[in-house]
């Protein structure tokens, strides 16, 4: 399958024009409205590719600061538009796609220029940074304070600090500081009805907290422009080391000592056979265990040393030397399973287009559970998504890996990669996504654990939460969004 030509693809005529004040923010060029269409979810990708973009918002909006965003946001509620906040455009649940029917148009909202780090708290560790700044930009900033913040999610080089804090996205640490979440300090976000700002503080027990309502709003309840993070010091200490197993049970044993042993590893994951030959980590059929610990303050050799003999306890093999890193030394990367895996892991968005145009459907999905959940969450995914593979393709192939770990359970991430036959790829995609979806329910899992709810997951999602809760998120949506502009369709549907 070969994408058509930008100039190849027809978008509907838009539906609408700005009024003259705001018309320099606004453009309704194809490119734009193309650009501006879809996430990279792997639907989003095979639609490109028929040239299928009838869903392309009417327009997209570039604000230039806050001010910009407030008269956007005050004309389409006047106006009967919807809008669509796109962040970087990573979401891979529907999160920025929009027809929205009963609205007049649709617009896309891109906050790219609002991307500066505006104040930077070195006492207290904390910055306040605008909500389109992109990870890379945001990291060089924060560089010439010394500092970090650490979050580092696979679309790190594509996505925004807005966008993780709206989809509570996950991140670099494997253990302990694991979502965004554990980094926003307080937000700052522009609904229809008026400003919603909560209070940089380093705890309070005043109530349900306000952060939480904005963490994992989707851009259904507001415009999320910027927000106080909790930063830290650059890493100038690094440990790791790979640990094998022969048996998959085994390396989860391992994982769960190593993050209930309160050592708190910056790295601890977990591949299953499979997924490790699936990235050239190994070829011998083992689980792989990868280990790491960063600091800015003190050696880490101590940590990395008890890590390396509770897994061996688990019947593990270290394979070859663990490295260890201190301040004024070489960082570069070095060959071993770590630096194999990373790899991957950076690679791997990039692969999935292609792996498209080979007629090869390769998607992932994921979820969270306790420790005594996961082994019967697990076999229920195989059996179930292998059978689903099989009904639909012939075949196919499952992985499993651990992103994050917590004291009381995993977070698995499963990859499927089956043959797609043309024209029909998003029917086998949705068969398969709705079966690991139901399997994950029926077996004490979380619909999702940091991909987001978006359009995808939604009937899963409303199923999985309390129905009291959905009312009053509702009940809050009219309060904050009565004309229900806001990127409708997403997490919630309004009262009525």
């Amino acid at each position: 399958m070969t994408p058509p030509e930008l100039a190849q693809v027809d978008v509907p005529v838009s539906r609408l024009r700005a009024p003259d004040s705001l018309q320099h923010l606004v453009r309704t060029d194809a490119e734009d409205r193309i650009r501006h269409t879809y996430g990279r979810g792997y639907r989003d990708l095979v639609r490109g590719f028929y040239g299928d973009f009838s869903a392309a918002p009417d327009a997209v909006a570039h604000p230039e600061d806050e001010q910009d965003v407030r008269r956007l946001l005050d004309w389409c509620d006047e106006s009967q538009v919807a809008v669509v906040p796109y962040g970087g455009g990573t979401s891979v649940v529907g999160g920025v796609e929009c027809r929205a029917p009963a609205h007049r148009a649709v617009l896309s909202l891109d906050l790219a220029a609002l991307n500066r780090v505006k104040e930077v708290d070195s006492l207290s560790r904390q910055a306040l940074i605008q909500a389109g700044a992109f990870g890379p930009d945001l990291e060089a900033q924060l560089k010439s304070h010394g500092l970090t913040l650490r979050h580092f999610p696979q679309s790190f080089e594509h996505s925004t600090l807005g966008g993780w804090v709206a989809t509570r996205a996950g991140g670099h640490f494997a253990t302990l500081y694991t979502h965004i979440d554990d980094l926003v300090a307080s937000v700052r976000m522009l609904s229809p009805t008026g400003s919603f700002e909560t209070r940089a503080l380093p705890g309070s027990g005043a109530g349900p907290s306000p952060d939480r309502l904005a963490i994992g709003s989707e851009g259904a309840l507001g415009i999320i422009t910027e927000a106080t993070m909790r930063v830290r010091p650059r890493p100038t200490f690094k440990a790791q080391a790979s640990v094998h197993f022969k048996e998959f049970e085994a390396a989860v044993q391992a994982a769960r000592e190593v993050v209930q042993s309160g050592l708190h590893p910056t790295n601890c994951r977990l591949l299953d056979a499979r997924e490790a030959a699936l990235n050239m980590v190994t070829q011998d059929g083992s689980s792989v265990l990868i280990i790491a610990f960063e600091s800015a303050d003190h050696p880490l050799e101590p940590w990395l040393q008890r890590a390396i003999e509770i897994g061996r306890g688990c019947g593990g093999i270290v394979q070859g030397q663990p490295s260890y890193v201190r301040p004024g030394q070489d960082t570069s990367p070095r060959a071993g399973s770590a630096e194999s895996w990373k790899s991957s892991f950076v690679d791997a968005p990039y692969l999935q287009s292609v792996m498209v145009s080979l007629g090869v459907m390769a998607d992932t999905f994921e979820t969270a559970c306790t420790w005594t959940d996961f082994p019967k969450l697990h076999a229920g995914i195989v059996q179930d998504v292998r059978a689903a593979m099989k009904a639909v393709s012939g075949r196919g192939m499952l992985t499993c890996r651990f992103t994050h770990v917590y004291p009381d359970g995993p977070a698995p991430y499963y990859t499927f990669i089956a043959p797609a036959r043309s024209g029909s790829e998003l029917s086998m995609w949705q068969e398969i996504k709705a079966a690991a979806s139901e399997a994950l329910l029926a077996h004490g899992g979380t619909i999702t654990h940091h991909h987001a709810v978006g359009r995808v997951h939604r009937p899963w999602y409303e199923r999985q939460v309390p129905q009291p809760f959905l009312h009053a998120l509702r009940a809050t949506k009219k309060s904050l969004d009565p004309n229900a502009i806001l990127n409708p369709g997403v997490l919630i549907d309004p009262l009525g």
